[in-house]
């Protein structure tokens, strides 16, 4: 029995009938940044003011903290920022042709620049990076408690992309017009959003797909007015349950049910009324909740795992995000997209970072 139901298909299928997997058909756009990942006690997590499932911004207060991380932990580094994590496992997943996956982001001429290269040429990616000298490529924090990540993103060169110096250039723009989906991460949304407005409103013109991910609570704390823009051309929300509730919080949904929540996302105003919006909330070991048109919800049990087998949570959202868009840019129903999802995540959660063995065993 089709959990969707014959609609959700002919939908799905209408929508996504011109969809080939060739390079340069998914395009994302995001902060690059190599992950600094240990694992820490709640001392360190108090002492900087950190919460466990939780992601901010750098400010003052954690100068100090990079430096202790590193000093006083066990440390790895890995290519990261969410965007380029999902591109990755997106292309991992899709394995031929090459390149499927394009990204976009601001990197510095550095060390740390030139490994984030390297990651994305061995991840067959397309990377199309602004490179400047004015800022050190950015890092994130990832520190462990347990099955628990606290997430502290100095941008630095990330948050120096410039829509006019990168974006707008034609051989870049082209990039940009050759995509059939596009994804880009909620953080993207303290960087640049008039680069994300452009390629959103391309999508919605054209009839392709855009999707938007709520990446973290301060996201619709602080950056409301910038989310709420993009809003109205996002095709597939997605978001786990912590950002729901919060996005609910701000959007004065009234209720902190998660079903409820994904119903009334579903629910705001469109731009594209040929393309109705589908909502994604992961919710950790629970059910993946699904709203879709007609106040509709599907819930998916994710993959089972015994928690001695769980190394690292960090890039559980993201390799989500990346099987899901492995699926729908191959012209995949969507309950195999979510199926791509789980087991993506189910893979990463496995190893440490947002890494993944040389092929996927997902039929």
């Amino acid at each position: 029995m089709n959990p969707f139901g014959t609609a959700l298909h002919a939908f799905f299928y209408k929508c996504l009938s011109f969809f080939v997997s060739s390079p340069n058909s998914l395009f994302g756009m995001g902060n690059p940044l190599l992950d600094i990942s240990a694992e820490v006690d709640k001392d360190f997590l108090d002492k900087f003011g950190l919460k466990p499932n939780n992601a901010i911004l750098a400010d003052e207060s954690h100068k100090a903290l990079f430096e202790e991380l590193i000093g006083k932990f066990p440390a790895e580094y890995h290519a990261g920022g969410a965007t380029q994590n999902s591109i990755r496992v997106a292309q991992w997943m899709i394995q031929k042709p090459e390149k499927v996956g394009t990204f976009f982001g601001c990197i510095g001429k550095d060390k740390f620049g030139d490994i984030l290269k390297k990651k994305a040429l061995e991840g067959k990616v397309d990377a199309h990076y602004y490179e400047q000298e004015e800022e050190p490529t950015g890092t994130c924090a990832v520190c462990i408690t347990g099955d628990k990540r606290s997430l502290v993103a100095n941008l630095a060169a990330a948050n120096a992309y410039k829509k006019d110096k990168h974006l707008d250039l034609e051989e870049n723009w082209a990039l940009v017009e050759k995509a059939k989906v596009y994804y880009i991460a909620g953080f993207f949304l303290t960087v640049s959003l008039e680069s994300i407005l452009k390629v959103a409103k391309h999508a919605a013109e054209n009839n392709k797909v855009f999707c938007l991910n709520l990446a973290a609570p301060f996201i619709s704390q602080f950056f409301k007015d910038g989310l709420m823009q993009v809003m109205p051309y996002v095709d597939v929300l997605f978001g786990n349950e912590t950002e729901a509730a919060e996005f609910g919080k701000a959007q004065e949904f009234e209720t902190e049910d998660v079903e409820e929540l994904a119903k009334k996302a579903q629910a705001l105003p469109k731009e594209n009324t040929k393309r109705p919006r589908v909502v994604v909330f992961t919710q950790g070991k629970e059910n993946t909740i699904v709203a879709q048109s007609d106040n509709k919800i599907d819930t998916f049990p994710v993959l089972k795992i015994d928690p001695k087998d769980i190394v690292d949570t960090n890039g559980a959202g993201d390799a989500f995000v990346g099987g899901f868009l492995s699926q729908l840019v191959q012209e995949k129903p969507l309950e195999r997209s979510v199926e791509a999802g789980h087991y993506s995540a189910n893979v990463v959660i496995r190893r440490s970072g947002c890494t993944f063995p040389e092929k996927p065993e997902f039929h």
